[in-house]
C-alpha cells in the first residue's frame, strides 16, 4: 500500500506543553488520560473524537500533544484545566503550536536547578531553598503535619 500523498493527508497541528511543578515525570499513558479526560469535561465526546489528540512525546517536563488542525486552540483550554496527571497532582502549560514536532523539540529548554540549594530560616522557620533560572527560588517548609510553600525571587532573598 503506497502512503497517501500530501494533499490527501490530514492536517495536524502539535503543541508542546509544560508539565508542572518541576521534577515530575509521569508516564507518557497518564498525560494522555488526563488530556483527553480534560477535554472530554470541557467539550464533549463527540469534539475530542474530531479533535484526535494524541501524546507523541512526554520527556524532561515537556508533553508534545498532536491535535487535527483547527482544533488545536480547544485542546490547548483543556491543557489548562488538568489537575492531575496520574496519581499526582500535576498541571500542563501550552507553550507553544506548531506543524511539525521538529520546530517544537527546538523550543524546548531544559530547566535545571542552579547551584546554591540549601536551608535558609525565615522568622524562625527552617525553609530547603531551591533556584531556579530566570530569578525563580522556591522555600518548601517541612514538618510533621504539613508542608508549606513560598514562592520569591533573588531579589527579595538579597533584601533578607
Amino acid at each position: 500500500m503506497r502512503p497517501r500523498p500530501p494533499a490527501m493527508r490530514t492536517k495536524r497541528r502539535y503543541i508542546l506543553a509544560r508539565i508542572l511543578p518541576y521534577g515530575a515525570t509521569p508516564d507518557q499513558k497518564d498525560v494522555y488520560l488526563s488530556v483527553v479526560e480534560a477535554a472530554t469535561s470541557l467539550f464533549g465526546d463527540a469534539a475530542v473524537g474530531l479533535a484526535q489528540p494524541a501524546v507523541v512525546f512526554c520527556d524532561g517536563g515537556y508533553a508534545v500533544i498532536r491535535c487535527r488542525r483547527g482544533t488545536e486552540k480547544d485542546i490547548a483550554t483543556a491543557l489548562a484545566t488538568v489537575t492531575a496527571i496520574g496519581v499526582c497532582r500535576a498541571a500542563l502549560r501550552a507553550v507553544a503550536v506548531s506543524g511539525t514536532i521538529h520546530a517544537l523539540k527546538r523550543r524546548v529548554r531544559p530547566i535545571r536547578p542552579l547551584s546554591g540549594d540549601g536551608e535558609m530560616t525565615i522568622e524562625g522557620r527552617c525553609f530547603t531553598m531551591y533556584r531556579y533560572p530566570r530569578q525563580k527560588v522556591d522555600l518548601v517548609e517541612k514538618s510533621i503535619k504539613h508542608q508549606k510553600l513560598l514562592f520569591f525571587t533573588e531579589p527579595d532573598l538579597e533584601e533578607r
